[in-house]
């Protein structure tokens, strides 16, 4: 165990005084763990540098917390219009107050465009997709329905 031995200087300031060897110890701790820190902070800088992570405020994360929909959250905090997403996405305005309102999901593909033209992972809109199928289940019925149509076609 450590002797160590408080001194109490005439300014009123009070020391610990340790044996070297336990000093040295805790100099080469605090160093390891500069090294550490640093490195932990270098791969977080190329992580951002690279467009693996994204830096958001702390009341974007609130509300994307909070269930808030992260279309609209992100879309608002990046101060971009419904109308200037829609041209980036190419989808209608009804459509995209819809999915904002979350009275409907979208197609995963819709999302990744909705993400790219945000500048974040899709990973943060993920929630909100839904399949093709159960995006748009008619258009899919449909297409199910024109290709079995060919098939039968095709045997005649």
């Amino acid at each position: 165990m450590t002797k160590v031995q408080f001194i109490k200087t005439t300014g009123g300031d009070d020391l610990a005084v340790v044996p070297k060897r336990d000093y040295e110890r805790l100099v080469a701790l605090a160093a390891n763990e500069d090294v550490g820190t640093a490195r932990i902070v270098r791969r977080a800088r190329e992580a951002l540098a690279a467009g693996r992570e994204i830096v958001l405020p702390k009341a974007v994360v609130d509300r994307l917390a909070s269930g808030e929909n992260p279309i609209r959250v992100l879309r608002e905090s990046r101060d971009m219009t419904q109308a200037e997403l829609l041209a980036s996405v190419g989808i209608t305005q009804g459509y995209l107050s819809v999915l904002e309102a979350g009275k409907r999901k979208g197609p995963v593909a819709l999302h990744q465009k909705i993400a790219c033209a945000l500048g974040v992972p899709i990973d943060l809109l993920l929630p909100t997709t839904v399949s093709d199928e159960d995006a748009d289940p008619a258009r899919v019925t449909k297409r199910r329905q024109v290709i079995k149509d060919i098939k039968v076609a095709r045997r005649r």
